[in-house]
């Protein structure tokens, strides 16, 4: 059980998610998990219909996105964000992250779906 985790966590981003299918998403932080190798955050999108989809976003190490400008208290629980992503192939509701802009209005490059930082 503990190496099929340990191979998800280390898979190759260009299998799982799909470069031709981005997606802007607005919601409301409801989880992060800052920790390797990627950070993990979750938010709450709301639908047409009123109704709410919870999307998870995978993003760089930590490290990583420390180099970029953004660090764990940048994106906190209940904020309000925009998320520029690349949608997984097989798992509904989940992307990669490209970028984040924050409450404060300040985009935050992420890494893009293949790990490499963008030229925003």
């Amino acid at each position: 059980m503990l190496m099929a985790v340990g191979a998800w966590a280390h898979h190759s981003a260009a299998a799982e998610f799909d470069p031709a299918k981005p997606v802007t998403l607005t919601g409301t932080v409801t989880r992060m998990d800052w920790m390797n190798p990627h950070v993990f955050f979750w938010i709450d999108v709301r639908n047409p219909d009123g109704s709410l989809t919870n999307w998870v976003f995978e993003s760089a190490a930590p490290a990583y996105l420390q180099r970029l400008g953004w660090t764990k208290p940048s994106l906190k629980v209940g904020d309000t964000v925009t998320v520029h992503a690349f949608r997984a192939k097989d798992v509904p509701n989940m992307a990669k992250t490209d970028s984040v802009t924050l409450p404060s209005g300040k985009l935050i490059t992420t890494g893009r779906y293949d790990d490499s930082a963008s030229s925003k």
